[in-house]
């Protein structure tokens, strides 16, 4: 797991709130606006008070260090309970909370025309998508379709050699009256008759898991305090979950029989070490059951035969430091793709379905510097592989039968490519989805037999969507060390790049976890307003290759922040914008690297965007009780074990570092039901800016009362938050509405 009340009225709330200049200025320019737009009567009112947070220090020592935190009181002593009911958070907080969320819809109420319509763009764009492609299954083919004006989806099947469409769950209806509606995981039955699905109604990920007779419609088990990941049995009666415990750590795997009570259910293995996770899936061949402990580092597989679910699960190789591996089935085989031994950038093996037999893996495919092995396919008669290069993308695939390798042909200018399965292990067929920032996604369906490729499906962006009105393209930037980060740029073919554009800037930079290139038709409603949007694949991602993930996390982690700072100096002085014309983008992990290079550069930034924001980690980390940080340690370092990762944390952490400088406009959005990044990181990160910032520029926060580290679940609100996000940059950069 990676980072990711009762309406009170704002002078109760805020009390003796001070009013900032900086916000009459900021909203003084969206007035003027909208004079030379509609040549209206100036608006004389005051500008709209910001909400102050009381100073109480509490002073925190570790390792001889003295820091001092002035809103630790935001901080709530029942975030537990707060995870299931948000009602029951102190009055105190909540009436803060509550007063920021206003204070942030009077300074954005002049963008309520421009946020509706992006709003409107957005749902056209998205309003041409169709059901998902069908997916065989024995009999059946199932799919998932979304009616225009639903927010939640539908699970549906069909005879296979043709017939009726079968609803067999419809999330509109599941969700009537809720606040809140995530529907993790839907998996049927081996014989068909059943289906396992686990829905969270808090948005603090704690799942209940519902196992529904088909034919009937009658709910057969109810299981309560799941993870969302399950997996059946082969004897369709068997169900294997992941329980989380009191602090919503996913710590063990239980199988329940269906229709039993849940008291009756039975514990299959416990991971004793916080850092870890517990997922549970089963292998493409059906054969196993995975149970799979990981952390950021290394990982420990154990499995369970499926057709034998009463039996011991089997561990396939011990953790070590360092080594991380996925597992898959072949015949009398275990199919391994790891980094075990040189392999930095993977290999795969083959080895016995034996346990800890690691020291008898074959090497399958050797490993290649440069050729990083992302994910790996293994079906009845072939071994599927997607690698990732600087020259971009390859699949290649494998026969089982001779040993003989070709290449899947892919479009050399769609650098976002998926490869996918579905239900099925004894067939010949793939699905490749292939992108760019500027085209569509296009899925093809592969015939690994015949070497043939179809296209199933072409997305489109809505009418008069024309890719050749875009332009993408990468770069290679040097950084404060000379090492070159990647960047990714998508813009309108006609913008003059004389500096002059607004560049939205996003980076992430965490956990090995790459930004995607692919297609997302929300994003023109930026370029289209003569955005420049741009991606920094700094360090810490695996852009690069496992190397480059290594660069960036734990004492690489300041390194990454300098990366972010590079490329934003890049940019201005090439013309693709200018200083002070950036607006900086960052989600959860991606929030801390923005808010950090914000603290020390801000006058590159024009705004600064930051969802869920991983701003308070130095405190965050500082917490074992909290679910994720130990989890964490590995990635930033362990500040209660170490002087010099305290150190290292305090020097970039976004809330210790935020000093007297003149601030850009800030929009925070968190959730209160988020467990990964909580609520109250943003909430003092956002006090201690108003607090500093000398220029006077509003600071804001929106905190969703229903909604977790996604946000909220429907398509309309996502939707709203978007083009909320979108319209803030947009009226920042002065740019034209039209």
């Amino acid at each position: 797991m990676a980072r990711g009340p009762t309406r009170r009225s704002l002078v109760a709330a805020v009390g003796a709130a001070a009013a900032i200049g900086a916000g009459y200025h900021f909203l003084g320019n969206w007035t003027m606006n909208r004079m030379r737009n509609r040549r209206s009567i100036p608006d004389l009112t005051a500008p709209p008070r910001a909400p102050v947070a009381a100073r109480r220090p509490v002073t925190i020592r570790h390792h001889g260090i003295e820091v001092i935190d002035d809103y630790a009181w935001l901080r709530t002593a029942r975030w537990r309970d707060v995870l299931v009911d948000p009602s029951v958070l102190e009055s105190e907080i909540q009436a803060h909370l509550e007063a920021e969320n206003k204070y942030a819809e009077l300074v954005l109420r002049p963008q309520t025309a421009l946020r509706r319509k992006i709003a409107r763009e957005v749902e056209a764009r998205a309003a041409d998508e169709e059901a998902s492609l069908p997916d065989p299954d024995g009999p059946w083919l199932y799919f998932t379709q979304q009616p225009d004006d639903a927010d939640h989806e539908q699970l549906c099947r069909q005879p296979r050699t043709g017939g009726p469409t079968t609803v067999l769950l419809d999330g509109n209806r599941e969700a009537r009256g809720a606040a809140f509606y995530d529907l993790a995981d839907t998996i049927h039955s081996p014989d068909h008759n059943l289906l396992a699905y686990a829905v969270d109604r808090s948005g603090s990920e704690r799942y209940t898991l519902y196992v529904r007779n088909l034919e009937t419609g009658e709910t057969l088990s109810t299981i309560e305090d799941s993870s969302g990941d399950f997996a059946w049995a082969l004897d369709s009666q068997t169900l294997f979950y992941v329980r989380i415990d009191a602090d919503n750590r996913p710590l063990e795997v239980w199988r329940h029989r269906v229709g039993s009570p849940q008291s009756d259910d039975e514990l299959v293995h416990r991971e004793s070490n916080a850092a870890y996770d517990l997922t549970v899936d089963r292998t493409q061949s059906g054969r196993f059951i995975r149970i799979v402990s990981d952390h950021h580092l290394s990982t420990e597989v154990w499995l369970v035969d499926a057709a034998a679910p009463g039996s011991a699960p089997m561990r396939v190789a011990p953790r070590t430091g360092g080594h991380a591996y996925t597992v898959e089935h072949f015949g009398d085989r275990l199919v391994v793709l790891t980094n075990w031994g040189d392999a930095e950038d993977k290999r795969i093996c083959l080895g016995p379905i034996a346990p800890d037999a690691q020291e008898s893996w074959k090497v399958l495919v050797a490993g290649r510097a440069g050729h990083r092995i992302k994910d790996m396919v293994v079906l009845a008669r072939y071994c599927v592989r997607l690698e990732e290069t600087d020259a971009g993308p390859e699949i290649i695939a494998k026969s089982w039968s001779d040993g003989s390798e070709h290449p899947v042909e892919l479009d050399p200018d769609m650098h976002a490519v998926e490869l996918e399965t579905g239900h099925e292990f004894d067939t010949d067929m793939i699905r490749i989805t292939q992108s760019s920032m500027a085209v569509p996604e296009r899925i093809y369906e592969y015939d690994l037999a015949l070497r043939e490729a179809a296209l199933r499906r072409s997305a489109s962006a809505g009418r008069g969507f024309r890719s050749s009105r875009y332009v993408t393209h990468r770069l290679s930037v040097p950084s404060s060390d000379g090492e070159l980060v990647p960047v990714t740029l998508l813009h309108r073919v006609d913008l003059t790049l004389d500096g002059s554009a607004p560049l939205l800037l996003e980076g992430y930079g965490a956990y090995g976890d790459g930004l995607e290139t692919s297609f997302e038709a929300a994003r023109l409603s930026l370029v289209d307003r003569g955005f420049v949007y741009a991606m920094a694949h700094v360090r810490g991602g695996n852009e690069k290759g496992d190397r480059w993930y290594a660069a960036g996390r734990h004492h690489g982690k300041p390194q990454s922040i300098r990366d972010y700072i590079a490329v934003a100096d890049y940019l201005a002085a090439a013309g693709y914008t200018k200083r002070g014309r950036i607006v900086a983008y960052g989600e959860s992990a991606g929030g801390l690297l923005v808010a950090a290079a914000l603290n020390l550069a801000p006058d590159l930034f024009l705004g600064v965007i930051a969802d869920v924001p991983f701003v308070d980690a130095l405190n965050t980390l500082l917490d074992p009780g909290l679910a994720l940080t130990p989890g964490e340690w590995p990635e930033f370092g362990n500040p209660l074990a170490s002087k010099e990762d305290f150190e290292l944390i305090r020097s970039y952490s976004p809330y210790e570092n935020v000093r007297s400088a003149s601030y850009p406009p800030v929009l925070a959005v968190a959730s209160l039901t988020d467990q990964r990044v909580t609520y109250w990181e943003p909430a003092k990160w956002i006090a201690r800016l108003r607090e500093r910032s000398t220029s006077g520029n509003p600071m804001l926060l929106v905190t969703q009362q229903h909604g977790g580290h996604g946000g909220p679940s429907s398509r309309t609100d996502k939707t709203d938050v978007l083009a909320r996000a979108y319209a803030f940059a947009v009226s920042l950069a002065d740019t034209v509405v039209t």
